[in-house]
């Protein structure tokens, strides 16, 4: 029989773990094997107890005890449930955002750099992002592009602080991640190496190739670097990189190989032609892809076309392109 406890005031210290403990204090930093996490909305949560994130509990507005919280009251009878008004529920600093549902959770055991590695062919590598939107939207964006993994360097910011799950819509819980356990950027570097991965750096260099350069694409295993939000990529690790990559702009647009835009335009080779196919040949984008793209359920190759396209066409404006594809099928930040 699932446990629901009311709660009728914000002070009540069975809210403290939802309103008042900071990212840090729930990430417990001197003991990370008993952090924790919020997740936030009913996708998030499905999304994260899929993947096997132990819940510890719930927080609802009561009127939905009645709807969209009943399958978790099922699937987790044992878990106590904290209800409250509206009133109260909104004194919660984002609490609009959550589509009325928390849930405390364990944070989950992470696999070593090796196991990903030895798993992977297709590998992301933040370096120093800090902005917890830009991880959430990379995430999206490798969940769309059917990327295997995800490293980061020690100064990114971390997957399951609150704005990073909600940006990435539970994708961080979908997709194999880890932080780098070598100094960066050389060890690191040479790590990836030893495992076999071609790395390519998205720089902004004289010596950088196109992203339509079939040498990137054609390895069998691939390690694709961003650099941060500010200064990019360390100069060490463009250096130390088997291929610098940049991304050809139309005019009038200012090149950008940072996190926002190269995220989402690093997933196309020869882009810009695909962009200006009539609407019944945009699966043709499929074959233009450097990353493989996942097939399996809405994700078709049909519609993995559109995502890029649109992705294109968001951030170049679409002034001459296929208006009714303006909008990103997945959030762009920037």
């Amino acid at each position: 029989m699932p446990t629901i406890l009311p709660i009728t005031d914000f002070l009540d210290p069975q809210l403290d773990i939802y309103a008042r403990l900071s990212e840090n204090q729930l990430l417990n930093r001197c003991d990370p094997q008993n952090g924790i996490f919020i997740a936030e909305s009913p996708k998030v949560i499905e999304r994260a107890l899929d993947a096997g994130c132990i819940p510890i509990s719930f927080l609802t507005e009561d009127r939905h005890l009645e709807n969209q919280a009943l399958p978790f009251l099922e699937r987790c009878p044992d878990i106590p449930f904290f209800s409250a008004p509206f009133e109260v529920l909104t004194q919660l600093t984002g609490f609009a955002l959550t589509r009325g549902m928390l849930c405390a959770m364990k944070r989950p055991k992470l696999p070593s750099v090796e196991e990903l590695c030895q798993a992977s062919s297709r590998l992301v590598i933040l370096e120093n992002i800090m902005n917890p939107t830009n991880i959430g939207a990379i995430f999206r964006s490798a969940a769309a592009l059917g990327m295997d993994g995800v490293l980061l360097t020690s100064d990114c910011s971390n997957p399951l602080y609150r704005r990073a799950i909600r940006v990435s819509m539970g994708t961080v819980f979908q997709i194999p991640w880890t932080f780098l356990d070598s100094s960066w950027p050389l060890p690191g570097i040479s790590e990836l190496k030893n495992h076999g991965f071609h790395t390519v750096s998205m720089a902004l260099r004289c010596d950088s190739v196109s992203i339509d350069d079939p040498k990137p694409s054609s390895k069998q295993k691939l390690a694709v670097i961003l650099g941060s939000e500010g200064e990019g990529l360390l100069d060490e690790t463009i250096d130390n990189c088997d291929d610098t990559v940049c991304i050809p702009m139309f005019h009038g647009f200012l090149k950008c190989c940072r996190c926002k835009r190269s995220r989402i335009l690093g997933a196309g080779e020869k882009i810009n032609q695909v962009s200006r196919q009539p609407v019944a040949r945009l699966s043709s984008a499929r074959d233009n892809l450097l990353f493989k793209p996942y097939q399996n359920g809405s994700k078709t190759p049909e519609n993995q076309g559109l995502i890029v396209i649109r992705y294109y066409l968001a951030l170049r404006g679409a002034e001459n392109g296929v208006t009714s594809m303006v909008t990103p099928f997945f959030c762009v930040q920037g």
